[in-house]
Parts: structure tokens; C-alpha cells; sequence
């Protein structure tokens, strides 16, 4: 089995080793073991984590015929919209970051999330963003998305009675957690903890990539 290309930042990984299974999928674990302060795994231990589960900076790619079942990802935004994956998300690439406010590394991130979606949406490329607030009412995310200028939607786990949580039981173990899902909705690749922008845009470029 090998890793499919994952851009500039397959350069700083020391460590390639197999890791286990992402939901019921074998997948292929990356891990970095740089004392760099600017790698994943020094952001995913950063800020304030009481009350949460951290992520530990590790990036996973599953490869195409290992992947599981489509998640059927739907529920009530913050604003009161619905957003389904099989409506908004069909025939794309879905990016899934789910977060909260009172997440610091989740507001760390924002910005970076933010700016990828800009690019891929002003260079019209087959993707979508959706954020999942969890464990705080949508007013609250909702008010927080307002003031960092996020525009892509997210859904609100307390809002919606699709419990949107329950579509991603196993699969996102940490705050924050972002997943890459691939054009049939299948999780391509998975970062806990805080993602960096080069990191998003070469594991979005590999889904996009696939035929």
C-alpha cells in the first residue's frame, strides 16, 4: 500500500508507520516527531484543552478501496438553514472540521479553514466546507462565526435533530477534528487537532485528484 502525494508537508514527516483502523478502514498513520514548533503535533498541544479531548496532530489518508461507507452527514446550521451532504455536498469533495468556541485550537484554526475555502470556492473547484459546532447552543456559534467572517455553514449539534454527531461516531475523536471526504462522501483522510493550510489543500488536492 503506499501514501498517495500529500504536497509540501510530507517533507518535515519523520515517522511512516501503519496505524490501525479509522472507523472500521485500514488506513496508512502519518506522525510527526519534530520538536518544530510550528508542526501539527506542537499545535494540537497547545492552548487550553479541559473538558475536551486533544487531537495529537496525526494525519491519516485511507486509501480508496479501504474506505467505508458514505457518511450521510445532514442537519440544522447555526442560522437555521439544513445542509445535507447528499444535496450540498453531492459530487464533491466535503471538508468536515468539527469545533466550538470555546475550543482554543478550534478558534486557532479558524482563519486557515477560512481562507482555503475562499480558494477553492473563487477558483470554483468541486468542494465543500461544513463546520459541526458541538456541546454549545447555535446563537453562541453562530455569533463566533459572525465575528471571524467565516462563511461557509456549519451545523449545529444541539440545533439539529439529526443528531449530525451520531453520522460521525468513531471517526472524529478529538477537537478539533477536520475530515476530507471524497467525491462518494467516503473519508479520504483525517487531522487531529489543529490542520494547517498546507496540509488541507494537499490532502484536498489528492481527493480531488481521484477519478
Amino acid at each position: 500500500m503506499t501514501l498517495m502525494s500529500i504536497g509540501r508537508w510530507v517533507r518535515r514527516i519523520a515517522t511512516l508507520s501503519a496505524v490501525g483502523v479509522l472507523g472500521s478502514s485500514v488506513i496508512l498513520g502519518v506522525s510527526g516527531c519534530s520538536t518544530d514548533p510550528n508542526s501539527l503535533e506542537a499545535q494540537a498541544r497547545s492552548g487550553n484543552r479541559a473538558g475536551y479531548a486533544a487531537g495529537d496532530g496525526s494525519i491519516t489518508q485511507v486509501a480508496a478501496a479501504s474506505r467505508g461507507d458514505a457518511i450521510a452527514l445532514e442537519g440544522a446550521t447555526v442560522d437555521g438553514k439544513q445542509w445535507s451532504r447528499t444535496v450540498d455536498g453531492a459530487g464533491k469533495v466535503v471538508v468536515v472540521n468539527v469545533w466550538g468556541s470555546w475550543c482554543a485550537p478550534c478558534v486557532e484554526e479558524t482563519p486557515t479553514l477560512q481562507k482555503v475555502w475562499t480558494a477553492y470556492q473563487a477558483a470554483g473547484k468541486p468542494v465543500a466546507f461544513i463546520g459541526v459546532d458541538i456541546k454549545e447552543p447555535a446563537d453562541m456559534g453562530k455569533a463566533f462565526l459572525a465575528a471571524k467572517g467565516v462563511t461557509y455553514p456549519s451545523i449545529s449539534d444541539q440545533a439539529s435533530e439529526s443528531r449530525p454527531m451520531l453520522a460521525l461516531a468513531g471517526k472524529t475523536p478529538a477537537t478539533p477534528t477536520t475530515l476530507v471526504l471524497d467525491r462518494q462522501g467516503r473519508v479520504a483522510a483525517r487531522v487531529l487537532g489543529p490542520v494547517t493550510e498546507s496540509t488541507l489543500r494537499a490532502l484536498i488536492d489528492d481527493a480531488i485528484a481521484e477519478s
